[in-house]
């Protein structure tokens, strides 16, 4: 299993035992899913998803279906396989999105679009697309399908959002939220969604806390653009800034500062773009996002509070919402 972070570590001893077994079960089983690639595809499939990451997506999934106690063994197969889809989908993202925004690092190792160009990075994402949907319509409900189906199409339409909101700094905090709802909080929302159908919990309770738990994640993701420190992020201050992502505490630095609104976006250059940063953070702007960002955490603790089962579910999920708030990556 990867290197397990310490938010994540608070969970899993809040949760117990089963959970962590689950989890190591789950990352083995994206590794077994990513082997049946072929070819050089595979191996830079396979080099992605070795790059790590938090594994934030499939550990909702393991919470919504309930407290750990162990449940039929067909039914404990799907949900593994469905939690291991969720963040093969999530990876896919990642690799495409690392084409549209010519990215050269993720997290602080170079990307197939940097190494091999392109065609062989979109060839590598969607290939994890069809091993997440194969392995899905082989062992899972028809509802994880459909799931992960909407899901995959809301990211596409925020994607494409993004890629017309390009260098417009006009941008509304609604027209970013549903953005976001899109291209970030839709995925999110599909592994609570997932959970909620292998278990316990209302699938619409479920999809809420992970609709608000996805958009306060975007918006500290944007924060950590402007504000993060490159050696711990493994990208330089500004990247979504220099490919044209007006994000919202742009579009907001800009509603306050003329000096923002006149910025020519296209033309920044590295030095420029964190020059950038800087009167972002002066404005103000990225207070108010984060504000708004732990908005979103408490509705999500508030639905979590009032879910059926033991109180450590209740409390391994709620620490999870707070992981959020303290990412440095």
């Amino acid at each position: 299993m990867t290197a397990v972070p310490p938010t994540v570590a608070a969970v899993f001893g809040a949760a117990g035992p089963a959970l962590a077994d689950r989890a190591r079960t789950v990352d083995a089983l994206i590794t077994t899913l990513v082997d049946t690639i072929p070819g050089p595809t595979g191996s830079r499939a396979a080099g992605v998803v070795a790059a790590g990451g938090k594994r934030l997506r499939p550990l909702l999934a393991l919470l919504l279906a309930g407290d750990g106690d162990a449940p039929a063994d067909h039914v404990e197969g799907s949900l593994l396989v469905s939690a291991a889809a969720v963040e093969l989908v999530h990876v896919a993202t990642l690799v495409h999105d690392d084409v549209l925004d010519r990215a050269p690092l993720r997290r602080g190792v170079q990307t197939v679009w940097a190494t091999d160009g392109p065609a062989a990075a979109t060839g590598a994402g969607d290939a994890l697309l069809a091993a997440a949907f194969q392995a899905v319509a082989a062992d899972c409900p028809a509802d994880v399908a459909r799931i992960l189906a909407t899901a995959a199409s809301s990211l596409a339409a925020g994607e494409l959002m993004q890629r017309a909101d390009a260098y417009r700094l006009d941008i509304t905090t609604e027209r970013y939220e549903e953005r976001v709802i899109g291209k970030t909080a839709a995925l999110f929302e599909a592994a609570c969604r997932i959970g909620a159908v292998h278990g316990d919990v209302g699938e619409d309770l479920a999809g809420g806390i992970g609709r608000d738990l996805g958009v306060a994640f975007q918006m500290l993701d944007d924060l950590l653009d402007i504000e993060g420190d490159p050696a711990v992020t493994g990208k330089a201050r500004g990247t979504d800034l220099l490919d044209g992502t007006v994000t919202l505490p742009l579009a907001i630095a800009a509603r306050r500062e003329p000096s923002i609104a006149a910025v020519d976006l296209p033309s920044l250059d590295i030095p420029a773009a964190a020059a950038l940063c800087d009167q972002i953070v002066a404005s103000g702007a990225c207070e108010e996002v984060r504000g708004m960002a732990y908005a979103r955490i408490d509705a999500a603790q508030s639905a979590i509070s009032g879910l059926p089962g033991a109180p450590s579910r209740r409390e391994a999920l709620a620490l999870a919402a707070r992981g959020l708030v303290d990412r440095t990556s």
